[in-house]
């Protein structure tokens, strides 16, 4: 009985960090993943250095972005949020 009593706060702390913090933060990884998979050219962009700019040409890996007539390549995982989508 005295080791349930010891083991019991441990788990109650585990599972409350799961439901507070661990939990949040993998929707939003997910929610992440997902935006910067459904670019498309045309989008306009933020990335997480705050360059504005818009897709120009997306590949696998890469996101090449237009800013003021400047072509400038990055990784697709640096897209920090899409300002505005392009209408399909």
């Amino acid at each position: 009985m005295d080791i349930i009593a010891t083991v019991f706060p441990f788990i109650l702390m585990f599972v409350i960090f799961y439901f507070l913090l661990i939990r949040p933060q993998q929707k939003r990884q997910k929610k992440v993943k997902q935006m910067q998979s459904d670019l498309q050219k045309g989008d306009k962009i933020i990335t997480i250095g705050g360059m504005h700019g818009t897709v120009f040409a997306i590949d696998e890996d890469t996101v090449v972005l237009e800013v003021d007539g400047t072509k400038l390549t990055y990784d697709r995982s640096s897209v920090r949020d899409v300002v505005s989508q392009i209408e399909a």
